[in-house]
């Protein structure tokens, strides 16, 4: 990485503010950053990520790319791809922007996708301007989820990757690939497997990648037949599963809410009551006395 600092148009040293991140919450092979990005000189960087930028405003941008100087203007919903094991260019910006960073480990494409292409060589194409609605809505719920889910939107997170790795696959690869698709769903012992590995396990932080592994699947094929037999992606059937569960405790017990909270896996009891509200048109609290 560059030993240069990020410096404001009079050439002092600045800080970027970031609104957002998914340290947090402790996601795995996806980071999320919500930032204000600041007006000013920004030093070129080594990245070991692939790095999707997301634009939420308008600014214009001066790349330093083979030498010379490019200029761009990018407005909200403009999106930037770089590769990773790629030189990020120095960049000046004219003004503050916010902006959504999301940051791939590159072994999740070869992880999520190894069923369904030969992954010997899978190469990324730097875009310095697209428009791909499917990228920003992504990016856009990733930050959502963060801000309400906090530690408990791993899962989702974990799901979104996958769905976010074999788009750019399939978009944004050196070599345009066949996917190859399934349908049918899932075997019914293995989604029995599932089911009751699931059951057994809602006070643990499921990932979809230990579930896959559980058929030996990868992890995009097993989503996308999860989704085929239940109707549901795996983070909806998960959160109904807990939600069900946390009934069933406070109509049949008088554990306190924070306990049953934990018992079916949620970290934050704030979220809890939010997903609970979302789907019962009232609180833990308020469902209990009830009945």
């Amino acid at each position: 990485m560059s030993q240069e600092q990020p410096v404001d148009l009079k050439g002092e040293y600045i800080e970027h503010l970031h609104l957002l991140s998914s340290d947090i919450a402790g996601w795995d092979s996806l980071n999320l950053i919500y930032e204000l990005e600041p007006a000013g000189e920004m030093p070129e960087t080594w990245l070991d990520r692939h790095i999707l930028i997301i634009c939420l405003g308008n600014f214009r941008a001066n790349l330093k790319l083979n030498g010379s100087w490019q200029c761009h203007d990018y407005a909200r919903g403009d999106i930037v791809l770089f590769p990773a094991n790629e030189l990020f260019p120095k960049a000046q910006i004219d003004r503050e922007v916010p902006l959504i960073e999301l940051f791939l480990e590159p072994a999740i494409i070869t992880r999520s996708i190894s069923e369904a292409v030969d992954t010997e060589k899978i190469e990324l194409i730097p875009q310095l301007k697209l428009r791909d609605p499917l990228i920003q809505q992504i990016g856009l719920a990733l930050k959502a989820e963060l801000e309400v889910g906090g530690v408990d939107s791993r899962l989702y997170a974990e799901s979104m990757a996958t769905a976010l790795s074999l788009h750019l696959l399939r978009r944004y690869s050196s070599r345009k690939q066949q996917i190859r698709s399934r349908t049918g769903g899932l075997p019914k012992y293995k989604l029995r497997k599932v089911i009751d590995y699931i059951q057994e396990h809602l006070d643990q932080n499921l990932t979809l990648a230990e579930l896959a592994t559980l058929v030996q699947m990868s992890p995009h094929y097993f989503a996308s037949l999860f989704k085929q037999s239940m109707g549901l992606t795996l983070h909806q059937y998960v959160t109904k599963c807990r939600i069900h569960k946390a009934k069933q405790l406070l109509r049949q017990t008088e554990l306190p809410i924070i306990e049953i909270c934990q018992k079916v896996g949620f970290e934050s009891q704030s979220h809890f009551t939010r997903v609970f509200r979302q789907q019962n048109a009232m609180t833990p609290k308020a469902y209990r006395n009830y009945f």
